[in-house]
């Protein structure tokens, strides 16, 4: 099967980086929202994001116009009706992606491929929701899409071989490198990083080093690119708390339960760049550490 167009469910950080990659890579691009309201904010992102790129020579100008005529805005899900592959990318919340999946069922074609960028739920439970488990399957991008090469391939049992081969050769056309994983919460990447950044906040929280000094500890001791506690706040507190939490759940096993500090900081707000304040204070440049949070979490 070859796949010429996508419907991506889901206008977050994720769902557009993975529309605008399927879109630079020539794809038919439909960016489907999944909740209420315009999708003006998002298109305007993106075109902004596209300019930039224009305006540093890493695009020209006919590429981007192009790309913008390939990638096409909805809310509706029976604009999808007609893709080949729909890739999910909402909230990690299994009855929530059920029922997205379940009306799509009955809008998109019979022999469309449905993905889900899920990496913490089971891709077998999600496509039960589906007619089409044999044309059902995880594909795990990274944040953010446009830099990250890798991209986890998870079929179910039911997945049919066909689908795997197809998904594959769908993300070497992006220029991604995929990896084959098995159905499990966690695949690869998350089942060995979850447990490395909340280890990174256990010692923080232990007094074994500073912020600043377990960053630069993993960065020139083991050449990481960002320290543990940085990637943490990169990724987002509340969604390495999320993570933590449904990996603990399903294997029970201690290496994956949230530290005390985590908990806190997500309760007060405190998620990362996102919210301005994480481990560092985006407030100031360079950010700083923020090195009162164990005084104040105590």
């Amino acid at each position: 099967m070859e796949i010429r167009s996508i419907g991506v469910l889901g206008a977050g950080q994720m769902g557009l980086g993975i529309a605008q990659a399927a879109a630079r890579a020539g794809f038919e691009t439909y960016m489907a929202k999944a909740t209420p309201g315009p999708l003006d904010a998002q298109r305007g992102k993106v075109e902004k994001q596209l300019q930039r790129e224009v305006e540093k020579g890493k695009l020209t100008a006919a590429d981007h116009g192009a790309l913008l005529d390939r990638l096409r805005w909805t809310t509706h899900l029976h604009d999808l009706a007609d893709v080949d592959l729909v890739i999910e990318s909402i909230v990690e919340e299994l009855p929530v992606k059920r029922e997205h999946f379940s009306r799509l069922d009955d809008v998109v074609k019979d022999d469309a491929i449905f993905a889900t960028n899920t990496s913490t739920l089971t891709v077998a439970e999600i496509a039960a929701a589906t007619r089409r488990p044999e044309r059902f399957v995880g594909l795990h991008f990274f944040n953010p899409v446009h830099a990250m090469k890798l991209v986890e391939v998870a079929p179910s049992l039911r997945t049919s071989t066909e689908t795997i081969d197809t998904c594959i050769a769908f993300a070497r056309k992006l220029g991604k490198e995929p990896v084959l994983v098995a159905d499990s919460t966690g695949y690869i990447v998350n089942r060995l990083l979850v447990p490395y950044m909340v280890d990174a906040i256990d010692c923080l929280e232990r007094g074994l080093g500073s912020i600043a000094d377990i960053d630069s500890a993993m960065q020139n001791g083991a050449n990481h690119p960002m320290g543990p506690l940085a990637l943490a706040d990169f990724i987002g507190l509340d969604i390495v708390f999320h993570m933590a939490s449904l990996l603990h759940e399903e294997y029970k096993e201690a290496r994956f339960a949230a530290p005390g500090l985590l908990r806190r900081m997500v309760l007060g707000g405190f998620l990362g760049r996102k919210s301005g304040k994480g481990f560092y204070d985006y407030g100031q440049t360079p950010p700083v550490p923020s090195d009162g949070l164990l005084r104040r979490s105590s």
